[in-house]
C-alpha cells in the first residue's frame, strides 16, 4: 500500500449535516426548542443554467428576504430566523454556499448578483413584505430595487451603505484575504477566532461547519470562491477600479428614488464598516430612512440576532 493510500486512511473526517445545528444556535440565545424547525433547501435555475441554493424557512408564503454577506451563507441567518419565527427564504449568493459559481464575467458585482435572485425571489418569495441585506448582500438588495421594486416592498440594509470602501472593510478584506488552505479544523477555528474576538467559539465552530469543506487529504477550504474575480471579503471586494466604485456610487441615486421604506442597522463597534458620514449621506437622500443602532459589529446577526429580529419584525410593520 502506498504512502499516500496511508496517509488518506487516517485522515480523521469530520461529519456535516447542515441541518444538525438548530438545538445551538436554540440554546446560545435561550430561544424555545422543539425540535428541527422546517427547513428545506431549494434550488433555482438562472436563464444561463446556474443553479442558485436557497433555504427556505416554512410551508406558508415567504414574508422575508434574508440576503447574507460576501464570504458568508445563507445559514449566517439561522438564529435570526428561528428568532422571527416566519415563512422565510435565505438564498446563498452566486458562489457562496451551495450555489453554482457567477456567470463568467461577472464577478460579486450586487447588479449581477441582484438578476441571479430575480428567478429565486419570482418562485419562492414573490410577495415578500421585505427584503433584508447585509454588507455584500444589502448593496445586491439595493440593485435589485432598481430591477425589480415589485419584489422590494421593503428594505433592511445591515451594517452596509454605497459608502463602503476598501479602508473601511480592511479587517474583513484581511480574513478573507488570508491563507487558500488549512492544514485542519483547529487551524481554520482559531484563525476565525482571532478576527472575531466578540463571538462565542461555538458559533465560530457552527459557523465554519457550514462556510468551509474538508477536503480528502484532511485539509479544509473555504466554500466561496477565492479567485481573483470572484473574492468576496465584503461588498467594498468587488470595487477595485473606477468603473466599480461608480457603479456602487450610483446606488445612492436608487436609494433616493426607490419608494419604499428603508431602515440601516449599524453595528456601533470598531468592525462595523458604516461611519457617520455614511448616515448623513443616507439622511440627504433618503430624509425618511430609519436607522438604528446596536452594539455589534459588521456582523449584526452573529452578534444581535435577537436584536436584529425584532427591528426587522418593525420594519414588516412600517407602511409600504
Amino acid at each position: 500500500m502506498s504512502d499516500d493510500t496511508d496517509q488518506a486512511d487516517d485522515v480523521e473526517s469530520v461529519e456535516y449535516d447542515e441541518f444538525a445545528y438548530f438545538h445551538e444556535n436554540a440554546a446560545e440565545w435561550g430561544l424555545p426548542y422543539g425540535g428541527p424547525p422546517a427547513v428545506e433547501r431549494v434550488e433555482t435555475t438562472t436563464s444561463d443554467g446556474r443553479s442558485i441554493s436557497t433555504l427556505r424557512w416554512g410551508d406558508d408564503a415567504a414574508r422575508i428576504v434574508l440576503v447574507h454577506g460576501g464570504a458568508q451563507n445563507a445559514h449566517t441567518w439561522d438564529t435570526v430566523a428561528m428568532a422571527l419565527g416566519e415563512p422565510l427564504v435565505a438564498p446563498d449568493l452566486p458562489g457562496h454556499g451551495h450555489s453554482d459559481s457567477p456567470a463568467p464575467g461577472a464577478g460579486t458585482a450586487p447588479a449581477a448578483n441582484a438578476a441571479d435572485l430575480i428567478p429565486v425571489l419570482d418562485a419562492c418569495a414573490p410577495d415578500a413584505e421585505v427584503i433584508v441585506g447585509m454588507s455584500l448582500g444589502g448593496l445586491t438588495s439595493i440593485a435589485l430595487a432598481s430591477m425589480r421594486p415589485d419584489l422590494v416592498r421593503r428594505l433592511v440594509l445591515v451594517d452596509i451603505t454605497p459608502g463602503v470602501t476598501g479602508e473601511k472593510a480592511k479587517a474583513i478584506h484581511d480574513f478573507v484575504r488570508g491563507p487558500a488552505t488549512f492544514p485542519s479544523f483547529d487551524e481554520l477555528l482559531q484563525r476565525t477566532m482571532e478576527f472575531n474576538p466578540t463571538r462565542s467559539e461555538s458559533s465560530l465552530r457552527r459557523g465554519i461547519l457550514h462556510n468551509a469543506k474538508q477536503l480528502d487529504d484532511g485539509s479544509w477550504v473555504w466554500r466561496h470562491r477565492r479567485d481573483d474575480s470572484a473574492i468576496m471579503a465584503d461588498a467594498a471586494d468587488d470595487i477595485d477600479g473606477e468603473q466599480r466604485r461608480r457603479a456602487v456610487e450610483q446606488l445612492w441615486e436608487v436609494l433616493a428614488v426607490y419608494d419604499g421604506p428603508v431602515t440601516l442597522v449599524r453595528g456601533m463597534r470598531e468592525q462595523s464598516v458604516v461611519t457617520d458620514d455614511d448616515v448623513d449621506r443616507l439622511r440627504t437622500h433618503r430624509p425618511d430612512a430609519t436607522v438604528v443602532e446596536v452594539d455589534a459589529g459588521h456582523s449584526v446577526q452573529g452578534d444581535q440576532p435577537l436584536e436584529l429580529a425584532e427591528i426587522i419584525r418593525r420594519a414588516l410593520e412600517t407602511d409600504a
